[in-house]
């Protein structure tokens, strides 16, 4: 009989590893279709964007302000809740100091370096300045109601809300994670009681109301990204980039991808994990940057491949991102410092390496808090420019790529985040202490 029931362990065991291996395979076969699908729709829509078919391009536009406008619905509520439901839950303090201490240092590593990458560029590349008449041409392209000064004091007061609806009506991210983040703690310090329970139960009813509407969304993501494409192949079918501004462009752009493709894999690198691993799953989050250009729009697919893709820990993905989101701006510190200094060299500031290490740092802090929107580091270059007196003429002819540029310094922001979260997921498993509530699987 021993002898019999050795054969049927070893058969036992091999028939579990097999359907591990299966279910393993299903899932990765399941990823690498969604990614054929969504590359696909990518190479069709550039296509029909590059024939200039005008009917076309309008619906493209009209998909493409509605997708857009879909993720800024949910993106709001995707911050608040996840906020609230992991501060809740995170059971102790010292898991909430872990999680949010790992989150600052490779937040800070990361944007940092960035800085740094496009002020080599800048110095190797050298941009030559732009004529006057040139200058004096764009200020009419600028939007200058957005520029209205305002100082750093009225800047701190202004993300504080007077009211509990104010954040979420005008999408104020900040504020809308300082409500939060104290509703969260107000819920993790209240006496364990029913009407804590029933009310911690339906904020996590509705989260898993929101996880729903999401999967939806991404159901029929493929459609917005079909419409995304076109309207870029169009707008640069229509001449948006110009040659004009190249040396610049190549210092931007350069920042970015020399950030996307070799820093942050070094990081993954370091702590010894796979950068393609990672980002082929994490690919779906950056493909909807690249499109919306907007990190908090891309919040609810962030959160969604962290979790069912990255495996990561809910408390930490639902903790990290969000924040991330908000602070973590590789690509915006990036592009206020290159383009403050191309700026200031045209209006004649001399630039000493003291001025631009200074600018650098100025860029991090202004990034750090910057609103994960359309054109939010635009906005906020012009307001550090407009402080400064510097010709905001040349922002004008900045606008028009700009929109080229917004696209893949999101895609990098998102990917950046995704980087952050899965360094503290892997600093930190099996770490955090026991005893935390249960938070809903996106799943």
């Amino acid at each position: 009989m021993p002898d019999e029931n050795k054969p049927s362990g070893m058969n036992q065991t091999s028939v579990d590893q097999t359907t591990k291996n299966a279910l393993q395979s299903s899932d990765s076969q399941s990823q690498f279709r969604q990614f054929l699908i969504w590359f696909s729709a990518l190479i069709i829509g550039t296509m029909l964007g590059w024939m200039g078919i005008a009917p076309l391009n309008d619906l493209f536009n009209f998909i493409a302000t509605v997708f857009t406008r879909l993720f800024q619905f949910i993106a709001v509520p995707t911050i608040a809740l996840a906020v609230i439901t992991t501060l809740a839950s995170m059971g102790t303090e010292k898991n909430t100091r872990k999680i949010f201490s790992h989150t600052i240092v490779y937040t800070l590593l990361t944007t940092v370096s960035a800085a740094t990458v496009g002020l080599i560029l800048y110095l190797w590349i050298s941009p030559d300045n732009l004529p006057s008449a040139a200058i004096g041409a764009g200020t009419a392209e600028v939007p200058l109601q957005k520029t209205a000064s305002m100082s750093y004091y009225e800047h701190i007061v202004s993300i504080i809300p007077n009211n509990v609806l104010a954040p979420f009506l005008s999408g104020n991210v900040l504020s809308v994670l300082i409500v939060s983040a104290a509703a969260g703690l107000g819920l993790a310090s209240m006496p364990k009681t029913e009407r804590r329970a029933t009310l911690l139960n339906g904020i996590l009813g509705l989260q898993e109301l929101l996880f729903t509407l999401i999967r939806g969304l991404l159901a029929v993501l493929p459609i917005g990204i079909l419409a995304f494409s076109g309207q870029l192949a169009a707008q640069i079918e229509a001449g948006v980039i110009i040659g004009a501004l190249g040396k610049y462009t190549a210092v931007v752009l350069g920042g970015n991808f020399i950030q996307f493709f070799l820093i942050l894999p070094l990081f993954l690198l370091l702590r010894g994990l796979n950068p393609l691993r990672i980002f082929r799953q994490m690919s779906p989050a950056v493909a909807v940057a690249l499109f919306t250009k907007s990190s908090a729009a891309t919040l609810p697919v962030t959160l969604a491949s962290a979790e069912q893709n990255l495996k990561a820990a809910p408390p930490i993905a639902r903790f990290v991102l969000p924040i991330c989101t908000t602070i973590n701006m590789n690509g915006c510190a990036a592009f206020i410092l290159v383009t403050s200094l191309f700026v200031m060299q045209n209006a004649g500031f001399e630039l000493t390496l003291g001025t631009m290490i200074t600018w650098l740092f100025i860029s991090v802090v202004s990034a750090i808090g910057n609103a994960g929107v359309p054109m939010g580091c635009y906005f906020l270059t012009l307001s550090l420019m407009s402080s400064i007196g510097a010709p905001l003429g040349l922002l004008g002819i900045i606008l028009p790529i700009y929109t080229i540029i917004d696209m893949i310094e999101t895609a990098e922001n998102v990917w950046s985040d995704s980087c952050v979260c899965a360094m503290t997921n892997h600093d930190l498993e099996g770490k955090l202490e026991e005893g935390a509530e249960a938070v809903l699987p996106l799943e």
